[in-house]
């Protein structure tokens, strides 16, 4: 099992899904997670369990469409802990299921808010703070479908393509220091999202969040070293999808 025991994590997206499993099994783990979302709710209902196994949280509750407070968060983050080892970029939003030529510009907007520009906006909030661990590590929930461009998916999929544009990027920039930045792609979840997006298909057939989210722990321990890369959840463990940088 990962030892994260005495390392800060944030976690974004972290009151429901695989967001939540993330956070409990970094908890679990040993990390004191700083969980954030915007549903207070969720949150106190992770905390909950967190506290239950011995674990730590401190509860961030604030959208990823508020930019001066993902600002913030560097900094509070700084004067209380000094720096920060992992990040887990997991928030995002589907958008709805339509044609390009269909799609209204505030779905467009807000699918490109929470899935790209949060994320940058949080790499230049907390990246000083990951470059004064000796070991940060960044990973950021992208998808499939950054790459199979199914039709009627176009902001979803062209989001995770920025995204992962992005987070290899960041990668090379952060080479030379302790610092590493990865994608994990979960695949087909049972999660909301992917009922909202699947009606129809039975959610028993897939595993579940905190399966998934179980792999994403390793890419946070330290000896965990590659970077710029990108890894699928399988049931048999984590493997390699695309290479980094």
């Amino acid at each position: 099992m990962t030892d994260l025991k005495g390392r800060v994590a944030v976690v974004t997206g972290a009151s429901r899904g695989l967001g939540r499993a993330a956070a409990f099994h970094l908890a679990k783990a040993g990390a004191h997670v700083i969980a954030v979302a915007r549903t207070q709710g969720g949150l106190e209902d992770l905390d909950d369990e967190i506290k239950a196994i011995g674990g730590e949280a401190t509860l961030v509750p604030v959208s990823m469409t508020d930019l001066p407070a993902l600002d913030r968060l560097g900094a509070a983050i700084f004067e209380r802990w000094k720096k920060l080892d992992i990040f887990i970029g997991n928030a995002g939003v589907l958008g709805k299921l339509t044609p390009m030529a269909h799609l209204d510009q505030k779905v467009w907007d807000e699918v490109m808010a929470v899935n790209v520009t949060a994320n940058y906006r949080l790499i230049r909030s907390l990246d000083p703070l990951l470059r004064l661990s000796d070991a940060g590590r960044a990973v950021f929930v992208t998808s499939g479908l950054a790459h199979k461009c199914w039709p009627y998916w176009g902001p979803y999929s062209i989001s995770k393509a920025a995204l992962e544009a992005m987070v290899k990027t960041y990668a090379g920039e952060i080479a030379t220091t302790p610092a590493r930045a990865n994608c994990f792609s979960p695949g087909a979840t049972r999660t909301d999202m992917r009922a909202s997006a699947m009606p129809g298909e039975d959610p028993m057939s897939l595993p579940t969040a905190e399966e998934v989210a179980a792999q994403i722990v390793p890419m946070c321990a330290p000896d965990f070293t590659d970077n710029g890369a990108v890894y699928k959840y399988a049931p048999e463990g984590l493997f390699k999808q695309f290479a980094g940088v």
